[in-house]
């Protein structure tokens, strides 16, 4: 093994490999004994492909060629875009959404004219129109009920959300009047619906602003007629302190719901008759009635609803549920509700995705670990053998390369846990000299209410291969870890996000992990505001040399202020506290308002289409960087939103990245274009 500095090892990762592998197949779902789910396409400008699995054994194929893009834009962060159901003829019909017109559309790859055609109305130009997500295809009605976002308004807050039913038959497609809205819009956001096994009643989640969906929602539930008209919807469940984040019918016709009525999402199950009488008899009231807990356990069986119609539990038809539970991780496990016992999936797996399917006994879900991409995989609960069905992870570089993670818990302000993962460098021939303390890198997820799972990314393998550390921190705030950890951060963002990723560097460093003079900080969306923040809070003064912040929110009061989406747009009043009264926060707190303070290098990455966290908050924080002797870059890609999904934005924004750390910790390094920082 030969001596070499860290962050100069050569890596066979580079970054057209990252790209290529960027993002993990999503939004699994059966029709019938078929398998379905979209995958990303990088090398595609980022479409999402829809895959198919036939019952057969053959290899699943994408069922519909570029330019068709399987994704909606419903709260923007999107939601299920697809559902299917048998054909009495044969064959599945299937329907979904295309990203680029935001139709529903009808395919039914076995009839003679297998090409998809339009269900719902072109939207109308003078708007932002119609969009649609989290589908039930019923063709015995012949109809698909799902979510309707309706824009109204030329604000993005102005708009209406409801459950809906759009015609099969393709009537509506230039005919709105054609679309039957299931509900009102008293509600400003619901799920799609869920149906009993009967057909008789349906059941879906509601909340309203300010709550976001981890803080507060009501299961809502109404009988069905059998002209396919609702009753009065009834709250049986939930409430503005308790998240339940799914909600599912098993098929004895029981009601199980995901509540964090305990402290943490634990399943139970609600007595739909008794909840329903309870609230006709005191409307508004809210539920009261018990749930009768299946598995209590201080573990989440859940996580944040980041988009609609995720999936973290789904009965079997016997009675069991497969269920997602853990602390930080989630495995798969089989729950015997009228036992509580539960029997996790044997298996390499450490994290599955919040996607699950059932298909007779066998449960199939979206799994990863340490040394394997995210997976297509297969549980027959009767036993108990997994199998991999699709996207079987592939060594694309010598697993030698791969990073060997460390679970960590540090210990921060007031002596509070901090949960993260450690990546220290690693390379098969490589070592650093004698004495020789390496770069480290915090990375921040995004949300901020969401975690960093830990799996295979080669993302990371790219920084750790050259001998750059990276440590993901799952601040106060994070899912995983019980509703406290996660109201750490009511009222506290910009604090105890930016004390706790200090708090880890600085624990770093002091314990001879990491060189202090050559950590730095990096993160998008929200972990792009902890990154900002980072540079400009006294809070972490003096701890990061260079910071790599991406589509990040740098203005609070402009963000609170209508530039953002409807989804997000009172999410300050819990992170941060209510404008009208705490005025002071939003501008302290803001990067765009201590500009003074940055002293540090950064890059700054930015999407030009993004809605969420719009480019103009960048130009309002570089004009108040301009000319303070900071050396600094803005790269800003056309055609790419909230998030990158293209290639050749994937290599740039990595390479860019390398470049940074490259120049500010005096790195040796020829492998990638330099990054002109200018003051």
């Amino acid at each position: 093994m030969s001596q070499a500095p860290y962050g100069t090892w050569p890596s066979p990762i580079d970054a057209r490999t990252v790209a290529a592998h960027d993002g993990r197949p999503e939004f699994l779902g059966s029709v019938g004994e078929e398998l379905w789910w979209t995958e990303p396409r990088p090398e595609e400008g980022g479409r999402r492909a829809l895959m198919r699995c036939t019952a057969d054994g053959q290899p699943a194929t994408s069922v519909l060629p570029a330019p068709w893009n399987v994704r909606n834009r419903v709260i923007e962060y999107g939601g299920l875009p697809w559902a299917g159901a048998p054909r009495p003829q044969g064959g599945p019909l299937v329907v979904f959404t295309h990203f680029a017109d935001e139709r529903l559309y009808a395919f039914e790859p076995e009839a003679p004219d297998a090409e998809p055609r339009p269900l719902t109305p072109l939207s109308d130009a003078r708007d932002a129109g119609l969009r649609w997500c989290d589908p039930v295809v019923l063709p015995e009605r012949g109809e698909v009920w799902c979510v309707l976002e309706e824009f109204i308004g030329e604000a993005p807050t102005e708009l209406r959300r409801m459950l809906a039913a759009v015609p099969l038959d393709g009537s509506a497609a230039g005919d709105r009047t054609r679309v039957r809205e299931l509900t009102g819009d008293g509600d400003r956001f619901v799920t799609g619906p869920r149906l009993a096994p009967a057909g008789d009643r349906a059941a879906w989640l509601a909340w309203n602003h300010p709550a976001m969906p981890w803080d507060g929602t009501r299961v809502m539930t109404a009988r069905i007629s059998d002209d396919g008209t609702l009753g009065t919807p009834h709250a049986v469940a939930g409430g503005p302190e308790e998240s339940v984040a799914q909600v599912e019918f098993a098929h004895d016709g029981s009601l199980v719901v995901a509540t964090d009525a305990s402290g943490w999402w634990n399943l139970a199950r609600v007595d739909v008759e008794a909840a329903e009488a309870a609230d006709a008899a005191e409307p508004g009231r809210g539920p009261t009635l018990p749930r009768v807990p299946l598995c209590p356990r201080e573990e989440e069986f859940a996580g944040a609803s980041w988009k609609i119609g995720q999936r973290w539990f789904a009965p079997l038809p016997g009675g069991l549920v497969a269920a997602l539970h853990g602390r930080g991780a989630q495995r798969l496990g089989v729950l015997d509700p009228r036992t509580g016992e539960l029997v996790d999936t044997a298996g390499p797996w450490t994290e599955w995705a919040a996607s699950l399917a059932v298909v007779d006994s066998r449960v199939v879900g979206i799994a990863a670990s340490p040394r394997t991409s995210y997976e297509i995989v297969e549980l027959d609960t009767r036993t108990g053998h997994t199998v991999v069905l699709a996207a079987r992870h592939e060594d694309h570089v010598d697993p030698a390369y791969y990073p060997e993670p460390q679970i960590r818990t540090f210990t921060g302000p007031d002596g509070r846990d901090i949960h993260a993962h450690l990546y220290p460098p690693h390379h098969p021939d490589r070592t650093a000299p004698e004495g020789e303390l390496p770069p480290y890198v915090v990375w921040v997820h995004g949300g901020p209410t969401s975690r960093s799972p830990l799996v295979l990314d080669l993302e990371i393998a790219y920084f750790t291969s050259r001998g750059i550390g990276v440590a993901e921190v799952d601040y106060g705030g994070s899912t995983g870890y019980g509703r406290q950890y996660r109201n750490r951060l009511r009222e506290q963002w910009g604090v105890v996000d930016v004390e706790d990723c200090a708090a880890v560097a600085r624990t770093l460093a002091a314990e001879g992990t990491a060189d202090p003079a050559r950590l730095a900080i990096r993160g998008g969306s929200a972990g792009g505001w902890t990154s900002a923040a980072s540079l400009t809070s006294p809070l972490a003064e003096g701890v990061y040399a260079c910071a790599t912040i991406s589509y990040p929110i740098l203005d609070l009061a402009g963000w609170a202020t209508g530039e953002t989406h409807d989804f997000e747009s009172q999410y300050l009043e819990s992170l941060v506290g209510s404008l009208a009264k705490v005025p002071g926060r939003y501008r302290e707190r803001s990067p765009v308002n201590a500009a003074q303070r940055v002293a540090a290098p950064f890059v700054l990455l930015q999407g030009l289409d993004d809605v969420i966290c719009p480019p103009v908050q960048c130009d309002r924080f570089l004009k108040e960087v301009k000319g303070r002797g900071v050396p600094h870059a803005y790269l800003a890609f056309e055609g790419e939103g909230h998030g990158f999904r293209r290639a050749d934005t994937i290599v740039r924004a990595v390479e860019a990245e390398l470049s940074l750390y490259s120049q500010t910790f005096g790195l040796a390094r020829e492998d990638v274009p330099q990054l002109e920082l200018r003051p």
